[in-house]
């Protein structure tokens, strides 16, 4: 079950030390690709003047040096009509990394940055199987190389009613998906986290409700939309392991939880795969999940968010938009649909 509660952030922070050398010379070749993308500093919105050359040796935990600097196209106020950039207040980094759901790491907000350390992130391979023309196990670099790293600024919903604005770093997953030749029947693609519960203490949970692996899907229109994106990074830097490293999806007109983080498993299919939310409650967790402040959850509005940081004293409340505030560029993907009955 959901836990709505407020959680102590912790001042220290605790990363890996040890799984970030193969993953910066990776992402120094996918960023290679950029040429001449601006190494771009996103925490404060201006461009960094010095970074970190990729490749070089680990750093101590979660320092702005730990995290190797990316090299990729930054966003900017051109790109607001299609929705790729907002210039809304960014939450502060630490705030992210802080205040996190990866239930795999634990139920607390602070659970999986103290946690998630403990995760191996190198090698990674993504098994990509069914309704595709080139199924087989690839390898991190193999799925990042061949693109340029593109910048999303996008607001981050979660079905709790907290919010966030985060420049995420990654490639169009419609790029990614066209690698893998999907066939006439593929209508959906699935995709599964990492299911390891020796370093993914919440797997071994005796009180876990989740059935691991933790799976979600989208509609092959929806994975094909430019807003969807497969994330390798955040403020300019390599995604730390609590934020799901070394891959995760980001959809930004559907609640968070859509949005799975460490995927190792891409699969194409014909009919509408099952979700982890939606079976464990589907009268909460519906498989579009769209923001959609008309539709309440059962156990709380979703008419207003709390946007981060906030406080008990100051709420720091807005009102949530259909769509999280992408109606524009999605809203025709559900054309006739009854968005409370298809939630």
């Amino acid at each position: 079950m959901l836990i709505k509660k407020p959680s102590d952030i912790p001042t220290s922070e605790i990363t890996s030390e040890t799984t970030y050398f193969k993953r910066r010379s990776l992402l120094k070749s996918a960023g290679a690709i950029a040429g001449s993308a601006a190494l771009f500093g996103c925490a404060d919105g201006a461009a960094s003047s010095a970074s970190k050359p990729l490749g070089s040796s680990p750093q101590s935990p979660d320092t702005s040096e730990a995290a190797a600097r990316l090299k990729y196209l930054p966003a900017n106020k051109s790109m607001a009509a299609s929705g790729l950039y907002t210039d809304e207040t960014l939450t502060p980094e630490d705030d992210v990394k802080s205040y996190c759901n990866f239930y795999e790491f634990g139920t607390g907000k602070g659970d999986p940055k103290r946690y998630a350390h403990q995760m191996t992130t190198e090698p990674w391979s993504v098994l990509v199987d069914g309704a595709v023309g080139k199924p087989g196990k690839y390898g991190l670099e193999d799925l990042v190389k061949p693109h340029q790293l593109e910048e999303r600024i996008y607001r981050f919903r979660c079905v709790e009613a907290w919010s966030m604005v985060v420049p995420w770093v990654g490639i169009p997953l419609a790029s990614m998906i066209k690698q893998f030749e999907p066939t006439g029947s593929a209508k959906f693609v699935s995709f599964e986290t990492l299911y390891r519960p020796d370093e993914m203490r919440g797997q071994r949970s005796a009180f876990g409700t989740i059935e691991w692996p933790y799976r979600e899907g989208l509609r092959l229109d929806e994975a094909m939309h430019p807003l969807t994106l497969m994330v390798v990074g955040m403020y300019g830097k390599e995604l730390p392991n609590q934020n799901g490293a070394p891959l995760r999806l980001m959809v930004p007109w559907k609640y968070g939880f859509k949005s799975i983080k460490s995927v190792v498993r891409i699969h194409f299919s014909e009919k509408q795969p099952a979700t982890s939310w939606n079976i464990l409650s589907p009268r909460e967790y519906g498989f579009y999940s769209n923001v959609n402040p008309d539709v309440a959850h059962p156990r709380w509005s979703q008419a207003t968010e709390r946007r981060l940081p906030s406080t008990l004293l100051n709420q720091n409340r807005i009102a949530t938009r259909p769509f999280n505030g992408y109606g524009d560029q999605v809203a025709s993907l559900y054309s006739g649909m009854n968005l409370k009955r298809f939630f």
